[in-house]
Order: C-alpha cells, then structure tokens, then sequence
C-alpha cells in the first residue's frame, strides 16, 4: 500500500458510521452481509447507508458482489493488513517493541 492508497483508506475510516460498518464487515469475515442487513445492524438509513458503502468501496476497503437481488459487502482484508503493515512499517526503528 502506498500513501495516497493509505491516505483514502485513513479518511474513509475517519467517519463514525463508515469506522462502524467496516468494523462489521470484518467481524462478518468473506461471507459478508447485504446491505440492507448492515442497515439494519447499525440502524443506518438506506440513504446513508448507499453514501458510506461508495465511500467505503472507492477507498478500497470493502467489495460488493451480486447475490440473486441482493449486493453482498465484504471488507477487502488484504487492503486492511496493507494499511496496517503501512502503518506499522519499520516500528521502533527495528527495535524489539515492548508494551
């Protein structure tokens, strides 16, 4: 991941209604969730709902595939260890870490 992918990821996450739906999704593993039931979950207006998932999916976080009638959400965990790894590149200089 680079910094311009790291820095949509981080303004993406950077919402509380978008932090908590992609929180699910993750909870939710590859199986994922219909929009309607992420709705329902977080109690989040379709309107809304529509708005973060597009935000949620341009930054590369989550993917959506159709199921029948239904787009099933997933979180993108290979974009989500990117960020991390991103994040904690090079920690403590290379010195052992301790809490």
């Amino acid at each position: 991941m680079n910094t311009k992918q790291t820095l949509a990821a981080l303004s993406a996450l950077a919402q509380e209604s978008r932090l908590a739906m992609f929180r699910l999704l993750v909870q939710t593993g590859p199986d994922g969730l219909a929009a309607s039931k992420i709705g329902e979950r977080l109690d989040i207006a379709p309107s809304s709902l529509s708005f973060h998932l597009k935000e949620l999916t341009h930054a590369g976080l989550i993917a959506s595939r159709q199921d029948g009638r239904f787009v099933i959400y997933s979180a993108d965990i290979a974009k989500m260890n990117g960020l991390i790894g991103f994040l904690t590149e090079n920690c403590c200089g290379g010195v052992s870490c301790k809490p």
